[in-house]
């Protein structure tokens, strides 16, 4: 289902973040804290651009962008500053999931099918300030994913340009009207880009006008829930990533409602006697991915990103106390992967005589490039055995060796995890 937009803008300087391109005012210090707010708050996608002036501030841009997008979920546009193919290469690889071309450089209007070509239309988007007949055809010809129109755009007139490209509209008037118009994918611009500006509340405010936008809105109605005798049901609430237990708690109707009005589990205290929002006392908000329920309609699951720790005593879940356990092997790909990490980031931090893998970080770079080619080689000599298991042993040896190389270049399974899902 195709929803409109709430897409806030970052105009990235020497990290801080303004919400105008002069950088006449500064939405935060902190460029990340700002992206993570929006995130947190509920913006549908965040634009970056990048004012770097000279290619060490470029450079640490593109590290600004690449810190936010391994932090948070929302998708980020970035674009600014592309002067090159290199440039685009280098927003996509910091993890943009589009990257903006500017119409007001020739060059970037020269590459604009280089790039396409290169890294496919739908990661290729086009900054527009003005009516110009041949950017318009060129946007056409090379399927362009998303127009972003700068204010100072004749948006209604251009949208007709532009007929079958989305466009998102920077403005910072009302725009409710704006946003229901055919074409117009999303809003961004000064009116939604400042740190308390509630998405959620908005979102739910357009939706109930009529206008489709990306809320939760609940498949059955709190009445099909089967309660218990205190008119509550309990709430199992498990990180979204790991799946890991964190927590158990209760809804009745009004936490629920509030929980998928604003995003943030909610919960009703059977101690107190009272609504309460996990993390507004402590800052560990539960931000809700999704919530499922039971076979008989009397348990939820609830599925969150978890700031800091679930737990009250500041363990990361609840359930951190064992009773009773046998031996078992884990199977569970990604803990299994994050544990054996583990090992090895432990290794590179607390040096163990004798240890194979610290002779490998020891020997450096060359030395871990050798051996994760010598293993690769391995797998395709391998492969031509027809006996299964030889193959698995020396995939085992070659992901080892790629683990040992991710930890010296600072990469985690999340962030491999991350872009085979954009792809």
């Amino acid at each position: 289902m195709s929803y409109k937009k709430l897409i806030p803008i970052i105009y990235l300087k020497d990290t801080f973040a303004y919400s105008d391109e002069a950088c006449t005012k500064l939405t935060g210090e902190d460029a990340f804290a700002v992206a993570c707010r929006f995130s947190e708050n509920g913006a549908d996608e965040i634009i970056i651009m990048d004012l770097s002036y000279d290619d060490a501030s470029h450079d640490e841009a593109v590290g600004v962008i690449r810190k936010i997008t391994k932090a948070i979920d929302t998708p980020v546009i970035a674009g600014g500053n592309v002067k090159r193919v290199e440039d685009v290469k280098k927003y996509l690889y910091a993890g943009a999931r589009i990257a903006l071309l500017d119409e007001a450089r020739e060059s970037n209007m020269l590459m604009m099918k280089e790039v396409s070509d290169r890294f496919g239309k739908d990661k290729i988007g086009l900054i527009y300030s003005g009516y110009d007949k041949d950017v318009i055809q060129m946007s056409k010809d090379n399927e362009l994913s998303v127009i972003f129109m700068k204010e100072s755009v004749d948006y209604k007139n251009e949208l007709k340009n532009f007929a079958g490209i989305p466009a998102i509209i920077e403005t910072s008037i009302l725009f409710d009207d704006i946003i229901a118009l055919d074409g117009v994918e999303g809003i961004s611009g000064q009116i939604i880009s400042n740190m308390d500006y509630d998405f959620m509340k908005k979102k739910h405010e357009l939706s109930n006008k009529g206008i489709s936008m990306n809320t939760f809105q609940s498949s059955i109605p709190f009445s099909d829930f089967k309660l218990n005798s205190d008119g509550l049901i309990p709430v199992v609430v498990q990180d979204y990533k790991t799946d890991e237990v964190l927590m158990v708690a209760y809804m009745n109707e009004e936490a629920y409602k509030l929980t998928i009005e604003t995003g943030r589990m909610t919960y009703f205290s059977r101690s107190r006697q009272e609504i309460w929002v996990k993390g507004l006392t402590s800052g560990h908000f539960q931000y809700v991915r999704s919530i499922e329920i039971d076979c008989d309609n009397d348990t939820l699951l609830a599925k969150v990103k978890q700031i800091g720790a679930a737990c009250h005593t500041g363990n990361r879940s609840c359930f951190y106390r064992n009773l009773i356990s046998t031996e078992y092997a884990q199977t569970n790909p990604l803990k299994v992967f994050n544990d054996v990490m583990s090992v090895i980031e432990n290794r590179k931090l607390h040096p163990k005589e004798g240890s194979y893998t610290n002779y490998l970080f020891d020997k450096g770079i060359d030395k871990i490039l050798k051996k994760c080619g010598e293993e690769a080689a391995e797998i395709i000599i391998a492969a031509k055995n027809p006996d299964p298991e030889e193959i698995k042993y020396e995939i085992s040896d070659f992901l080892y060796h790629v683990m040992v190389l991710m930890v010296l270049k600072g990469i985690t399974w999340e962030d491999i995890v991350k872009e085979l899902a954009n792809r």
